[in-house]
């Protein structure tokens, strides 16, 4: 999901939501909470939280973490508190990151009732569950570019008619990395590289701060198009920006699509709140809630796109796995091409 409205600092949720803390400030949980990491939108965030604190009394205690790197930054934090975990959940706004922590042993194996959830949705070893996809889209200014002057497909963005006029975040951060790994999977080594050398003038040596920088640059006439999620565009066209979106050809004929994934946290203090927390954000009640919400996630259940006429491009079928596994070097010879 978007991580456009998350503040920076940690968030402290009061049993029954009653009030939400400043992020920065810091509390002990009581034993019976569930101790939650996510990098999801914080408005959204807590209505799924309250809904599952009413459904079933287990208060949630949440911690996220700085706008910039949410997703990265929760990442380090479990690793750090791997010899004590303090956290039992992790719900994450993209997959890649879920799939390290799991190969690292810092996510348990849990399968919760996930009826309708494909399999390529679902780990094989039962450590994470992923649902709720965004897209990998190009963004533009429909006051500048007209669609059929769009590429369509990510090799096409290293033209030179977007020269000082393409957006793209700083993939250390965010899907973007995650993004170019899957570039770097399907393309192979030596072509994606080529890909990243012929970029590099077109961006003139600048990466955007996250997706949202980017979207925004566009929606502001700033930039003309940008490589960004499905949500971020969203966000611009609810503020009535002229920003429209394509889905373009990975290179095996499908749009890249990224869900979000939740895992329980291996050692952490409540492993029974943790896994009746997971059972209920995996269920099709919260995928509807994240297609309903400012995000417009596109549910994996096939049953749920139909009932909320939801349409879903050809996805392309790049193993996760393989990706997360690329993802460090595929980053590192970004910014080595990338950067001046």
């Amino acid at each position: 999901m978007r991580r456009r409205s998350l503040g920076v600092g940690l968030v402290i949720l009061a049993a029954g939501w009653v009030g939400l803390a400043a992020w920065g400030c810091k509390s002990e949980s009581s034993p019976e909470a569930v101790v939650l990491y996510s990098s999801i939108d914080e408005p959204f965030l807590r209505e799924v939280v309250a809904a599952f604190e009413r459904k079933t009394g287990i208060r949630v205690d949440l911690k996220g973490d700085a706008e910039a790197g949410k997703t990265t930054g929760l990442v380090r934090r479990i690793r750090a508190e791997r010899s004590r975990p303090r956290a039992d959940v992790f719900w994450s706004s993209e997959l890649f990151n879920t799939i390290l922590l799991a190969k690292e042993g810092l996510l348990a194996e849990y399968r919760p009732p996930a009826e309708g959830i494909p399999d390529r949705y679902k780990d094989p070893e039962g450590r994470w569950t992923a649902f709720g996809v965004r897209g990998r889209v190009i963004g533009y200014n429909t006051t500048v570019v007209r669609p059929e002057e769009l590429p369509t497909s990510w090799r096409e963005l290293a033209d030179t008619r977007w020269q000082g006029r393409l957006g793209l975040a700083d993939p250390q951060f965010g899907t973007t990395g995650g993004h170019l790994a899957a570039m770097y999977v399907l393309w192979g080594e030596e072509d994606y590289i080529s890909f990243l050398q012929a970029l590099r003038p077109i961006l003139g040596g600048q990466l955007q701060d996250g997706n949202a920088t980017a979207a925004r640059r566009v929606g502001r006439g700033e930039l003309a198009l940008c490589a960004t999620d499905t949500d971020d565009v969203v966000v611009r066209q609810i503020n009535r920006e002229p920003v429209n979106m394509v889905y373009p050809d990975m290179g095996d004929g499908g749009t890249l699509f990224i869900p979000c994934s939740v895992g329980l946290i291996t050692g952490g203090p409540n492993p029974e709140g943790g896994r009746r927390l997971i059972d209920f954000l995996v269920s099709a009640e919260v995928e509807h809630l994240l297609a309903r919400s400012d995000s417009r996630n596109i549910p994996v259940r096939a049953a749920l796109r139909q009932e909320l006429g939801m349409d879903m491009p050809p996805e392309s079928q790049v193993d996760f796995e393989a990706v997360a596994g690329v993802m460090d070097k595929a980053i590192q010879l970004a910014r080595q091409h990338l950067l001046p």
